[in-house]
């Protein structure tokens, strides 16, 4: 019989976290947790959620990569004519959403973006393995289009045109990147006692707070 959703349950024991043993900065702490997340060979530790909204604050939210922690922030690669880059045209904030169930953790991020530039691009999108560089440009994501022939189509089509010849970076792919101005650690424990570990951008300066759970 099918366990009913309210009798879904489980205790989080795996670890704590407090405010003497996090870093100083957010990106720090989050690389600190990415390292972990990493050595405990979570499947796609670099995959997030990435919400965005429209200007009419609709928001759709899906699942990509990671694929950079800089200085200032996240970087990950998209279409830049897909729905969310067309969100991020019209409202250039987002938000990020990690979880790591293994090890019971779930890291959010809000912030701006803003779009990396072209140099950057081409360069992560030559770095790409053939095939993704393929049906990165062929794709008209988010576009209605009439069944998965079109796509298979579309791709041998080109692979004809470039000849064995490698495909450019298209003019509407690229990379954009997410400055934090609040990150939060959540780290799961016993009885619904949450850990929960904030850090505020106020002005220049990195305000870290503990939230209830």
């Amino acid at each position: 019989m099918r366990k009913q959703l309210t009798d879904l349950r489980k205790e989080y024991l795996f670890s704590s976290l407090d405010e003497n043993s996090v870093e100083k900065y957010p990106l720090d702490q989050f690389s600190k947790w990415f390292d972990e997340a990493v050595h405990a060979e979570i499947d796609e530790p670099n995959a997030m959620v990435l919400s965005t909204a429209d200007e009419a604050g609709t928001v759709s939210a899906r699942v990509v990569l990671l694929k950079g922690i800089e200085k200032q922030g996240f970087l990950f690669f998209t279409n830049y004519d897909s729905r969310k880059g067309r969100q991020l045209v019209a409202n250039p904030r987002a938000a990020l959403t990690f979880h790591w169930y293994p090890i019971e953790r779930q890291i959010r991020v809000e912030g701006t973006v803003s779009r990396i530039s072209r140099r950057e691009s081409e360069a992560y999108f030559n770095s790409r393995p053939a095939d993704s560089r393929l049906s990165a440009t062929i794709s008209p994501q988010s576009c209605v289009i009439p069944d998965r022939a079109f796509l298979v189509s579309m791709r041998e089509g080109l692979m004809l045109d470039l000849d064995g010849a490698s495909p450019r970076c298209p003019d509407n792919w690229g990379g954009y990147l997410l400055k934090p101005t609040l990150v939060e650690f959540w780290q799961g424990r016993a009885h619904r006692l949450h850990d929960r570990i904030q850090y505020r951008l106020s002005g220049r300066k990195w305000v870290m707070e503990r939230l209830a759970p």
